[in-house]
C-alpha cells in the first residue's frame, strides 16, 4: 500500500486520519498514516496551542496535519450577543423540552456552561489556521470546501498544502481554482459533512475530472483495508478515514479521565449497524449525518422545528451536546459518523487497526492479482 503521496509526506501508508482526538492522531501518524487532528471543539486558541506542543512531543517527528471548520462569513459575526439573538425562542423552547422529555440532566451547578462551539465561526476558524501554522504541520484539511484565498496562500508561504472536502465534480473543480492541492472526495455515505453522491460513483468522477490538477483522497465508508484497495483502484492516490477511529482505545475525548471501559458514545457506536445513522442539519445547520438516537428521531418530529443555518444551529444546540455528552444514556447521544459504523464492533488501538487495514489490503491486492487480464 504506497503511492506517490507517501513520499510526499513522509508517511509509510497513504491513510490520513481524520479525528478531533490528539490521542488517536498521534497514534494514526506513529502507526504510518497521517494524523489529522479536528480543530473545532477548540473556541480557545492557546488551547490548542497546547494540544498541538503535545502532539509535537507524541509523534516521533513524524508528519501530522490539522481540520478546520471555515464556513461563509455572516455579516452579523463577532460578537455572541450577536448570534444568540437571532435564534427564536420556539427554537429554544423545543431544545429544553426535548432535553427534558428524554430525561437529560442539566450541567451541574459551577459546571460552566457552552455559549457555542465558536470553533464553527469564520473568525476563530482563521486563529486555528494561524496557531497551526506555528507548529511543524505538513496539512490544512477544511471540512466546508476552499478556505479563501488569503488562507491557502498563507499556508502555501508556510510550506503547508491545503485539503478541501468535495461532494461533488463541481467541488472538486472550484476547489481547484481556488488553489487546493488536495480533494477529498467525500461520498454520501459519510460522517459528519456529506454530499449526496454515494462513493462508487464520486470517487472516479472526480478523479476523472480532477485529472493531474489535483491529488485525490477517496472519503466515505471505508472501514476495511477492501475498501482502501477499491479507492486505490478508482484512481484515488490516498484514503480519509474519520468515524472508523471513534471506537479506537485512544479515543476518550469527553470521557472522565477515571473512567474505564467504552464510553457512552463507543457504547452507542458499538451497538449501531449501517442502517443506523441518519443524514439531518439538526448538528451544524449543514446537512450532515450522525448516528440515528432518541435525540435525532425528536428532531424529525412533525412538531420539531426546521433547523436553523449554520453557525446559529450549532450555537443554538450546543449546551444540549454538553448536557448529553455529559450523561449516561447510549440512546440519546449527537454522535456524527458514517454508514461505516456497522463494521465498528470492537474497542481496539489504533495500531491494530491499521495492521488490519493493511493486512486485509495486501489479501485484497492478492485477488485482484490472481483474477488476471482479459487474457
Amino acid at each position: 500500500m504506497r503511492t506517490d503521496l507517501c513520499d510526499k509526506f513522509g508517511i509509510e501508508y497513504p491513510i490520513f486520519g481524520f479525528t478531533p482526538s490528539e490521542h488517536v492522531a498521534a497514534a494514526i501518524t506513529r502507526a504510518g498514516g497521517l494524523g489529522v487532528l479536528g480543530c473545532v471543539r477548540f473556541n480557545d486558541p492557546e488551547e490548542l496551542d497546547a494540544v498541538l506542543d503535545w502532539m509535537d512531543a507524541n509523534t516521533d517527528g513524524k508528519p501530522y496535519g490539522v481540520d478546520i471548520v471555515m464556513p461563509a462569513k455572516i455579516p452579523t459575526e463577532g460578537t455572541s450577543i450577536d448570534l444568540e439573538a437571532m435564534i427564536p425562542p420556539e427554537h429554544r423552547a423545543f431544545v429544553d423540552r426535548t432535553l427534558n422529555d428524554l430525561g437529560v440532566p442539566p450541567l451541574a451547578t459551577g459546571h460552566e456552561h457552552a455559549v457555542g462551539v465558536l470553533g464553527w465561526l469564520h473568525s476563530v476558524a482563521r486563529s486555528h489556521v494561524d496557531v497551526s501554522l506555528k507548529h511543524p504541520i505538513k496539512l490544512i484539511a477544511n471540512a466546508l470546501g476552499s478556505p479563501p484565498k488569503d488562507v491557502i496562500d498563507q499556508a502555501h508561504a508556510a510550506g503547508v498544502p491545503v485539503a478541501a472536502l468535495a461532494g461533488a465534480v463541481s467541488h472538486a473543480r472550484s476547489h481547484i481554482d481556488n488553489g487546493v492541492d488536495i480533494v477529498i472526495a467525500q461520498g454520501y455515505e459519510a460522517g459528519g459533512h456529506t454530499g449526496e453522491i454515494g462513493s462508487m460513483v464520486l470517487w472516479p468522477e472526480i478523479v476523472d475530472a480532477v485529472g493531474d490538477d489535483a491529488v485525490v483522497l477517496a472519503a466515505g465508508g471505508i472501514g476495511s483495508g477492501r475498501q482502501v484497495a477499491a479507492a486505490l483502484a478508482l484512481g484515488a492516490q490516498g484514503v480519509w478515514m474519520g468515524s472508523y477511529w471513534l471506537t479506537c482505545a485512544e479515543y476518550r475525548l469527553g470521557t472522565a479521565k477515571d473512567s474505564a471501559g467504552p464510553s457512552v458514545v463507543q457504547r452507542a457506536l458499538l451497538a449501531a449497524s449501517s442502517a443506523d445513522t441518519v443524514r439531518t442539519r439538526i448538528f451544524s445547520g449543514k446537512p450532515a449525518r450522525l448516528l440515528k438516537t432518541k435525540w435525532t428521531e425528536a428532531w424529525a418530529r412533525p412538531d420539531a422545528p426546521q433547523p436553523l443555518p449554520m453557525p446559529l444551529q450549532n450555537i443554538l444546540v450546543s449546551e444540549a451536546h454538553q448536557r448529553i455528552a455529559l450523561s449516561s444514556d447510549p440512546e440519546v447521544v449527537a454522535m456524527p459518523v458514517g454508514q461505516i459504523v456497522g463494521r465498528m464492533n470492537d474497542i481496539r488501538p489504533v495500531a491494530d487497526v491499521m495492521a488490519d487495514l493493511l493486512a486485509e489490503f495486501d489479501a485484497a491486492a492478492a485477488r485482484i492479482a490472481g483474477a488476471g487480464g482479459r487474457g
